[in-house]
């Protein structure tokens, strides 16, 4: 499937005049996919396995503003320290550390969200209340990294009234930091293609679609 340029003109008319910043999750799909979107002025794009990402980079435009939306190992930091826009999925201190240590050999502070566990499935990565309390604390003695707000997955779910709990969730922790001093959180990264306009009503200002325009992944088979 082409880009779904109707469904991207439709979210943008969307999202037009709110603060919502759309990201578009091009993980496993083509250059000239992404260069359709670039051209219609789509600028965040999402990627979730770093040696795509680095591969992309190279040869895209470099006003593009990559979010890398995946679990990051810590090994895989340097890859993309010299160029990521926001690391969305901080999930344990030990990686913001890393991506301090990082950002410092490429003279760069890097923004990053903290990923919190709000989902019912154990797989899920994330941190809990408790964690998260002791990784702010903790980035006040790393000066190469931005903590810019929080980021959570919702239970992958056809109840309703789950996910948009776990967005409430999700934005009472956000507004508890909000409220902190020295804890300037803007963003609030929750809501993909299934689930956007609810992540929205909830109070994201940062939504990560994908299938809705690209179209299903196909992803390659042993």
């Amino acid at each position: 499937m082409a880009v779904n340029t109707e469904k991207y003109h439709q979210i943008i008319e969307v999202f037009k005049g709110s603060l919502v910043t759309l990201v578009a999750v091009s993980k496993t799909k083509p250059i000239e996919d992404i260069e359709a979107l670039y051209q219609l002025g789509q600028r965040d794009f999402g990627e979730n396995y770093t040696q795509e990402l680095v591969d992309k980079q190279a040869v895209l435009p470099k006003d593009i503003r990559w979010h890398f939306i995946g679990h990051l190992q810590t090994n895989k930091v340097k890859y993309i320290a010299p160029f990521v826009h926001l690391i969305h999925g901080v999930d344990s201190l030990k990686l913001l550390t890393e991506i301090n240590k990082q950002a410092q050999k490429m003279g760069r502070v890097i923004h990053c969200l903290l990923q919190m566990h709000i989902a019912t499935e154990e797989t899920k990565f994330g941190m809990d209340a408790v964690e998260l309390e002791a990784a702010i604390s903790a980035s006040v003695h790393l000066p190469y990294v931005s903590i810019k707000g929080l980021m959570g997955m919702a239970s992958f779910s056809d109840n309703q009234e789950q996910v948009r709990k776990e967005f409430k969730i999700l934005y009472q922790h956000f507004q508890d930091m909000q409220s902190k001093p020295g804890a300037p959180f803007t963003i609030l990264s929750m809501g993909m293609s299934g689930d956007y306009q609810m992540a929205i009503e909830e109070g994201a200002t940062m939504v990560r679609i994908g299938s809705l325009l690209f179209g299903e992944r196909n992803y390659p088979t042993n």
